[in-house]
């Protein structure tokens, strides 16, 4: 990339891959996911769980938690590489996380999850859902019975299925913190089951904050705009992925490290007087009203 030129095709160039959730260890360039500043503390003595925490946003989400002080558990399906390295970043910021391989769409499975992290921390502060997956169809009649329940199942059963393992062993003062999408509140025409589910994850954050704030809990969410992730090349074809994110108010993708800040943000305190909002990094889309 030119010194200067942040064009979407310069920041993420024709690629595509043929698997999902998607690997960032095949994407070129690699995703930004680096903290841009130093710690200060803000998830110090905390414990979080962060789904999807093997790459992408999970694992700006991760390093950045660490930094600020907190233990981590990396939740992830299958791509072991990404999550080691993902651990090693974890690592360098000197946490060491707790990596948990598994289907959060299976209720035992996240029951299984909160119970190591209990055995092996001894509490849990935050729950970040941030798993996700995605495919594409251009018809609705094209979305077979199968692609729908994956979807749901992963998009918002895992979530229902984390937070229910996890809410018993909250205390006042924790956090849960959902990623949605912008397509919640602007939809998608090819993503349209995708789509259902992130309007779900708004619906659900906000009548779990109601739920929850008797009890101390705050619970709100992100919703990201076009970020650059081993979802994007795992989804679209090498046409799109070039020109993702052009068509923003800031002609370009989003980074991971610039969306995992709101995250750290509803996780810490010093968002103590939010529950049941969203956060919109999206690069000046203007979604909501």
């Amino acid at each position: 990339m030119s010194q200067g030129d942040t064009t979407a095709e310069a920041i993420n160039p024709p690629q595509q891959q043929d698997q999902q959730p998607g690997l960032e260890t095949q994407m070129h360039p690699k995703p930004e996911f680096t903290p841009k500043f130093p710690g200060n503390g803000r998830l110090e003595g905390k414990v979080a769980i962060i789904t999807g925490g093997d790459s992408g946003i999970g694992r700006a989400c991760a390093v950045l938690f660490a930094r600020e002080g907190a233990e981590v558990a990396l939740i992830y399906l299958n791509e072991t590489e990404d999550a080691k390295i993902t651990a090693e970043a974890v690592r360098a910021e000197g946490k060491d996380p707790l990596l948990i391989r598994g289907d959060i769409g299976e209720q035992t499975f996240c029951d299984n999850v909160v119970g190591k992290v209990i055995e092996e921390f001894g509490r849990l502060d935050v729950l970040v859902n941030n798993a996700v997956e995605q495919h594409p169809q251009d018809e609705i009649t094209d979305i077979s019975p199968h692609q729908l329940q994956r979807t749901f199942q992963t998009n918002i059963y895992g979530y229902f299925y984390m937070t229910q393992a996890a809410v018993p062993f909250l205390r006042a003062g924790a956090t849960i913190v959902n990623t949605t999408s912008v397509t919640a509140y602007r939809g998608s025409a090819t993503l349209l089951d995708y789509s259902a589910t992130k309007g779900a994850i708004v619906a659900f954050t906000r009548a779990l904050s109601a739920n929850l704030v008797d009890k101390g809990i705050r619970v709100n969410a992100v919703a990201p705009g076009p970020i650059w992730t081993p979802l994007i090349p795992a989804t679209f074809d090498a046409e799109k992925v070039a020109s993702f994110g052009a068509d923003k108010p800031m002609k370009r993708p989003g980074q991971p490290n610039e969306v995992a800040t709101c995250h750290l943000f509803l996780a810490c305190d010093e968002s103590s007087y939010l529950t049941g909002q969203v956060l919109h990094p999206n690069g000046g889309e203007i979604v909501g009203g």
